[in-house]
């Protein structure tokens, strides 16, 4: 354990931090400006998809990019987060394509955030996180053993070690 503990890179997980963290707060102020005048965005963003109850779907996109932005940051629930927050952008990035063509000024702060929302549901939120902090409460050996079981049997330390004796 202590091993595992002293040896384990992270880089990968300080990476996913950043992704998480700057991700999000870069985010959430999109979701107050449109909570701030729902009635500007349905206009503007909804009503031209042809999508039904605009008021509602504009609710559901500006709440779904602040908590899932605010999930995001803290790592509690970070897959729930990046899933409202990759579906609330893939609606974005639809409504850009419809109304401006493949306008990469349009579609480029919207692929970012795409991108790393989805990076994050494949990837998970890394160690930093309460996700993390939650696993290791109700089990507390699983996280360790498994990749320090990989990892001998890969490089052949374990082989190494038996032989030696």
């Amino acid at each position: 354990m202590i091993r595992a503990i002293l040896s384990r890179p992270i880089a990968g997980d300080l990476g996913l931090l950043v992704l998480r963290v700057f991700t999000g707060a870069l985010l959430i102020h999109h979701g107050y400006e449109k909570l701030a005048n729902i009635e500007n965005f349905a206009d503007a963003f909804v009503r031209p998809l042809h999508l039904p109850f605009p008021i509602l779907l504009s609710y559901v996109a500006a709440f779904s990019e602040v908590i899932g932005s605010w999930l995001l940051i803290t790592g509690l629930l970070t897959r729930m987060g990046a899933l409202a927050v990759a579906g609330t952008i893939s609606v974005a990035i639809y409504h850009a394509i419809v109304t401006a063509g493949f306008n990469i000024y349009l579609l480029e702060l919207l692929g970012l955030y795409f991108a790393a929302a989805v990076a994050v549901l494949a990837c998970g939120p890394g160690v930093f996180s309460i996700d993390e902090l939650i696993a290791r409460r109700f089990e507390p050996d699983m996280e360790f053993s498994a990749e320090l079981n990989e990892g001998f049997s890969k490089s052949g330390v374990l082989e190494e070690a038996v032989a030696g004796r």
